[in-house]
């Protein structure tokens, strides 16, 4: 995402400098469910395995990651859990990814249930397509307000919810950059603010580790490409083209936040930016900016200087 040069005056704070810019975020729409195992080990492998290849929307189909481990007192059937997110364009797409991951990532997973987890008014389907695994043999079962399914499998069953909630509220696309002049140390650095967002409630991070080299632009040079390399924030092509990046930066680390809220993400943000100015400059960490638009295209701004601790 580029970031829009602007001449307002910069923060300094411990060391670090802020640039007086906002990150320009999208309305999405976002589910939440809940898988359980019979182990931590067994809920988080199925957890990690449904979220896999689901970094942007635009070329993985959804936005998809862990938004924390839960307990056993928390789940609905008493045993340890993942909460996952995931994020898309609506809800019909979030519906077909849901029938897709769940069907081959979580039915899949030894001892795996999956459960609504988002109370919401408007519902989409959970159960279509994993059902009819059971060719027949399936049954379902309704417990007070909620309808479960059991299909079975060779380990025993697969049971899951027929519905999950699903709001139209979601927030993606916030997001921090961050430029330093020790590739290493900054790596390290994002790692703190990666794991400071992950204390949030209801957001994600989706790229590899919560971190993403490849920022972006819209558009292409070439046709049907609708985005391409951030050049202006490339330490290997300043000189060529209008950049960003002082003379000392090596590398920048951007992180994308998703949330089921608007707050959600900027409470992600503020931990992010936060964690961030905590570790300062000794990592090699020099500045902290965002990607925007112009304002022209997401309906949600993020001004970093009302972010920060």
């Amino acid at each position: 995402m580029a970031a829009e040069s602007n001449n307002k005056t910069p923060m300094i704070v411990n060391g670090i400098t802020i640039d007086d810019t906002f990150a320009e975020a999208f309305g999405m729409t976002g589910t939440g469910i809940v898988i359980t195992a019979d182990s931590a080990k067994w809920a988080m492998q199925a957890a990690v395995t449904m979220t896999g290849f689901g970094t942007s929307v635009i070329g993985c189909g959804a936005e998809c990651g862990i938004d924390r481990e839960m307990s056993p007192d928390e789940t609905p059937d008493g045993r340890p859990g993942v909460r996952c997110l995931i994020f898309s364009f609506s809800p019909d797409m979030v519906a077909g990814q849901l029938k897709n991951r769940v069907g081959q990532c979580v039915l899949t997973s030894p001892g795996s249930a999956c459960y609504n987890g988002l109370d919401a008014k408007q519902k989409i389907k959970l159960s279509t397509g994993f059902r009819y695994f059971g060719d027949g043999w399936q049954t379902a079962k309704k417990l007070g307000s909620r309808r479960y399914w059991r299909v079975p499998v060779m380990d025993g069953e697969f049971i899951a919810e027929d519905t999950v909630g699903v709001t139209t509220e979601a927030v993606g696309g916030g997001n921090l950059l961050i430029l330093g002049k020790d590739r290493a140390g900054l790596l390290e650095t994002c790692e703190a603010a990666v794991a400071a967002i992950a204390k949030v409630d209801d957001v994600i991070t989706p790229f590899p580790g919560g971190i993403v080299r490849s920022g972006s632009k819209v558009g292409s040079k070439y046709k049907g490409v609708i985005a391409s390399t951030n050049d202006a924030f490339c330490p290997t092509l300043r000189g060529a083209v209008k950049s960003e990046l002082s003379p000392d930066t090596l590398a920048v680390l951007e992180i994308v936040i998703d949330g089921l809220t608007s707050k959600s993400v900027a409470d992600a943000m503020r931990a992010g930016l936060k964690a961030v100015t905590e570790v300062g400059p000794k990592k090699g960490v020099t500045r902290v900016s965002a990607g925007n638009y112009g304002g022209n295209l997401g309906q949600h701004h993020y001004h970093l200087k009302e972010l920060l601790p």
